[in-house]
């Protein structure tokens, strides 16, 4: 059958039925005020027993009842800490709710988990205690209390017939006052206060709630000498104007004016040269020679690598050197002592592949789109010389060929010219052989 209804006269009603209809009216817990004293209360007893106070209590469905003080002994401490939990078990196969103490792991604070099933056992805690190692007594302060208490049902009434013996946190509907009300232990309370200029918080202590005015000194961020009535300002009472700019027909200096174009000037006009910004620190107004030379980090924008006038002469005292350009545009000097290699060691250069190397004739793009090509330019290509001779080859940040280091080709050739020079020898030895 599959709808089944109870309980009714001549009718057998289970336990479990009883269970299931008693479980709706209310939940599982101790019924007793929150925070009560009594209500299986666990406190600190001797040594290592614990005290469980008389109460009454609902677990799923089914009441217990204890009517005298319940003495529960904690199992012996072990070498690490531990914490067990006080518990009331209801197992319906055995018909019995008991106190019980469930032991926890060695060496974890955490309580051992409430068991609760549905048709089997169902246990509510009371309260946590801690067990230190090798303690031999359990005091109030390893004790924490865990008890849950049953809900409430909402009532309705007047102010004569609230409940007599209301818990903690009772709550209705008082008929009388049109309001709801709550037990706060001592007395009962609306659950939303009547709200008048009495007791509004956060107004202001001089705003009464009619129709009213303000004096000028009741008004705050007033400035302190502007009357209520048509007036004027001294010019030192206005704040955030230029400090130099007076209240009658002037003019500005053109350092004085903003956002100005930087090479727009009011008129011709020439400039000092401490009034000129961003110039370069060893760079006179006057005729003048450089003798600095480009060092490591310098970025130039000449195209000839170099800040000395084409008709000066590398004779003289300074040392001079080739320069690499680094991809973002970094001037670097080519330096080939031992003191700054290091892994050397000898490179076997096919000669065959050296002159394998095809010279090509090519126009070159123009740098923007429209200009003009560079007719007849000479070189090698790059993708071609990859094919043969791939270590002089140079790659950009996305992995294409981009360019040849022209530098290092003449050492390649030198394995040419070593080659040839061993074919000579050989070639000459032959001939000396032959002719005695």
């Amino acid at each position: 059958m599959a709808i089944t209804s109870y309980p009714f006269d001549a009718q057998v009603v289970t336990e479990t039925q009883y269970s299931q209809m008693f479980r709706e009216f209310q939940d599982s817990g101790v019924v007793a005020s929150f925070g009560s004293s009594s209500g299986f209360q666990v406190t600190a007893g001797t040594g290592m027993n614990v005290n469980v106070s008389a109460g009454l209590a609902f677990l799923r469905g089914f009441m217990v009842q204890s009517t005298a003080t319940e003495v529960l002994a904690i199992p012996s401490a072990s070498t690490s800490v531990r914490v067990d939990r006080v518990v009331l078990r209801l197992d319906p196969s055995l018909n019995s709710i008991v106190l019980a103490v469930k032991q926890g792991a060695a060496g974890s604070t955490t309580p051992p988990a409430l068991t609760q099933t549905d048709t089997g056992v169902f246990e509510i805690g009371l309260a946590s205690v801690t067990v230190g190692a090798n303690v031999t007594s359990i005091t109030s302060a390893d004790i924490a209390l865990t008890r849950t208490f049953v809900g409430h049902r909402v009532g309705v009434w007047d102010t004569g017939t609230r409940p007599a013996s209301p818990r903690f946190g009772m709550l209705g509907f008082n008929a009388d006052t049109d309001r709801w009300e709550y037990w706060n232990d001592t007395e009962w309370t609306p659950l939303i206060s009547n709200v008048d200029w009495a007791n509004l918080s956060g107004k202001p202590a001089t705003f009464p709630p009619s129709t009213h005015t303000h004096k000028w000194a009741d008004i705050t961020d007033a400035p302190s000498s502007l009357p209520p009535t048509a007036h004027t300002h001294d010019w030192s009472q206005v704040t955030g104007k230029p400090t130099s700019y007076p209240p009658t027909t002037h003019g500005h200096a053109w350092s004085e004016i903003t956002g100005t174009p930087a090479t727009y000037p009011p008129s011709s006009h020439t400039h000092s040269w401490s009034s000129i910004t961003s110039k370069p620190s060893t760079f006179p107004p006057s005729s003048h020679s450089h003798s600095s030379y480009l060092e490591a980090g310098d970025t130039i924008a000449w195209a000839n690598g170099t800040k000395r006038v084409h008709a000066d002469s590398v004779s003289g005292s300074g040392t001079y050197y080739a320069v690499w350009v680094q991809g973002d545009g970094t001037f670097a000097r080519n330096t080939s002592s031992r003191r700054f290699k290091q892994n050397i060691r000898d490179i076997d250069i096919d000669p065959e592949a050296v002159l394998s190397l095809r010279p090509r004739l090519y126009d070159r793009l123009p740098k923007e789109e429209g200009g003009e090509y560079l007719r007849d330019e000479f070189g090698l290509i790059a993708e071609e010389v990859a094919e043969h001779l791939p270590e002089i080859v140079q790659y950009d940040e996305e992995g294409r060929v981009d360019a040849l280091r022209y530098d290092l080709l003449g050492v390649a050739l030198l394995s040419v010219v070593q080659d040839q020079a061993e074919r000579i020898e050989r070639l000459e030895q032959l001939v000396r052989d032959m002719s005695r």
